[in-house]
């Protein structure tokens, strides 16, 4: 279908390198995409951009820190000057640090909050002037079931991916007169690096999952790539401002 071809279009997926953000690249380049991965570690980043040109797709890797804010614009403005512009944003990036609320330190707060939460807005920013002068663009910021639920042990991280949801409202309210538009994608419990990191911190974690979760099992990467078609492409065009779980049911279970 026309509606979701992505061809020559540009997207751009911050911690593209691996876990949700690779998977979401994949369906973005199987689309027709060109793909950016932007990320810190680089020898991760370029065996990923090698999966992804293994299958024909165009992509690249740039290094970047998303907490910093001159070097969210540097990246976008070389993802521009290599590709000549920039239709797709995917703010996926993001950290946590488990500890009940209040061991945190100010410093591991502000790196998960800058990391998660500011550097979201950060890209944002250095991506809405080429996508206002293109006349569209399209934004997906990862959010988390914590974005929904609260956790006794990552209170930084449910706090930065609940107010990354209101961030995603409000760009999507301020820039709808651009034809951007913002949503929100919520993954469920999603085999990953760092979910693998919670199972070992919490034994019970992989039962407990399984049972809450109607579909029966944890998600993969490769579940979250059809939303990230759906949202980056016409399809979407008259959806902004939403916070859609990917998530095999988990928030509609019950107790």
């Amino acid at each position: 279908m026309t509606t979701f071809d992505l061809s020559g279009r540009v997207a751009v997926v911050t911690g593209g390198n691996g876990g949700i953000g690779l998977g979401m690249a994949q369906g973005l380049a199987a689309a027709g995409a060109a793909v950016v991965l932007a990320a810190r570690n680089a020898e991760k980043g370029e065996m990923a951009v090698a999966s992804l040109t293994a299958s024909s797709a165009k992509s690249g890797f740039i290094a970047f820190d998303v907490a910093d804010e001159g070097s969210c614009r540097a990246m976008i403005e070389e993802t521009v000057g290599r590709l000549g512009r920039l239709d797709i944003l995917v703010n996926n990036a993001g950290t946590s640090i488990r500890k009940p609320p209040e061991a945190y330190t100010a410093a591991e707060w502000h790196t998960v909050l800058d990391t998660n939460l500011t550097g979201a807005l950060f890209c944002s920013q250095a991506a809405y002037p080429a996508m206002k002068q293109a006349g569209a663009g399209k934004i997906i910021n990862i959010g988390s079931m914590y974005s929904i639920f609260g956790t006794s042990y990552g209170a930084a991280y449910a706090a930065s991916k609940g107010a990354l949801v209101q961030l995603t409202k409000s760009l999507a309210v301020a820039w709808a007169k651009d034809n951007i538009q913002v949503n929100a994608v919520l993954p469920g419990w999603i085999d990953t690096e760092l979910t693998q990191g919670a199972r070992r911190h919490v034994a019970e974690l992989h039962d407990r999952v399984l049972a809450r979760t109607p579909a029966g099992r944890w998600g993969v990467p490769e579940d979250l790539a059809g939303i990230a078609v759906f949202l980056a492409a016409s399809a979407s065009d008259f959806v902004t401002g939403a916070a859609i779980p990917v998530d095999g049911g988990y928030s509609s279970m019950g107790v």
